[in-house]
């Protein structure tokens, strides 16, 4: 079955990235993360208890700020903790950016998501449209109009962007088109549409990690979205209703691989077409060069290749 090679596959690839014979816990890689400079906040939004950790440039934010998203199963420290060599590439971006004079937020999910059945689904994003009120957008709105507002100086570039790996590449396209007035541009990493999936968290489907249950379906094909040309449809009557707003829709631009393994291209394209019909501009897709050839799940991750195109096109759009 597709979905259980995937389960070995990511096991073994997770256990594969630590550089320690046992990985840091959360707290480890925080005081890894201050010594290098960054900063913890916690508030609630909802009652519900929210973190996120930033980092700001020596001097002042010519390029804006950047807010990034962890993927399934990951935290904020994954962005400046390297202790694991999967997520190297996402704490390389975060110091590329720096040194380019941008602010950098890395955002941290809950763990309570649940599903339209009510099973929970572990340590990701509220990244589809359900029936409930949506857990983190309202995290969203918060940081870009309290948080990085009262971190900027007079003379900051008041340009937000927003990028995302995964689960927090769906999320950047929700909060995107949700609270598009308030972001200047977005890029998705190996995603795809959040009005046209669902995740099921039923434990018949299983952990995809510890700390990550169940499995994606495309609302249109109703395969998993680890299979291949999951989200190719020629319609989309399953689409759920788009959030809308009357201001400037940002400009975005997708990373992907065309042999991601966990999220299909398919997905990625199905993302595309969506967007533009709903009148955003964006730049081409940008495609994982060092892919392999085929599809394997180590595509589906942040790779450096990723990080100098991902600066260079938020720069294309400051305002």
């Amino acid at each position: 079955m597709p979905f259980l090679r995937f389960l070995i596959i990511i096991f073994c690839l997770v256990c594969a990235s630590c550089v320690m014979a046992k990985p840091l816990n959360q707290n480890e890689m925080l005081i890894r993360c201050q010594n290098r400079g960054w900063t913890e906040v916690k508030f609630k939004i909802n009652n519900i208890e929210r973190r996120l950790l930033y980092k700001l440039p020596q001097g002042e934010w010519i390029n804006g700020a950047i807010a990034v998203m962890h993927g399934g199963g990951g935290q904020a420290e994954h962005f400046c903790d390297d202790s694991l060599n999967l997520v190297r590439p996402q704490v390389r971006f975060t110091e590329m950016a720096l040194k380019d004079n941008f602010a950098v937020l890395a955002l941290d999910s809950t763990s309570i998501v649940s599903d339209e059945a009510g099973f929970t689904c572990g340590k990701i994003w509220d990244d589809e449209v359900r029936s409930r009120e949506n857990l983190d957008l309202p995290y969203l709105k918060h940081i870009f109009t309290n948080i990085i507002p009262s971190l900027r100086k007079k003379e900051d570039n008041k340009s937000i962007f927003l990028t995302g790996l995964s689960s927090g590449g769906y999320m950047t396209v929700r909060g995107a088109t949700h609270l598009g007035d308030l972001i200047t541009a977005f890029a998705p990493i190996s995603n795809g549409d959040p009005y046209g999936w669902q995740r099921k968290c039923d434990p018949k489907y299983g952990n995809s990690r510890d700390n990550v249950k169940g499995a994606g379906f495309d609302n249109e094909t109703k395969k998993q979205i680890i299979e291949e040309n999951s989200c190719l449809s020629e319609i989309y009557p399953n689409e759920k209703k788009w959030d809308a707003f009357l201001g400037i829709k940002p400009k975005f631009r997708l990373f992907h691989s065309k042999y991601d393994g966990i999220n299909d291209y398919s997905c990625g394209l199905k993302m595309e077409k969506q967007l533009l019909a709903h009148g955003f501009e964006g730049e081409p897709v940008y495609l994982l060069k060092n892919d392999g050839g085929k599809r394997q799940v180590i595509n589906h991750f942040w790779h450096n290749e990723y990080n100098a195109e991902l600066l260079q096109f938020f720069k294309r759009n400051i305002k």
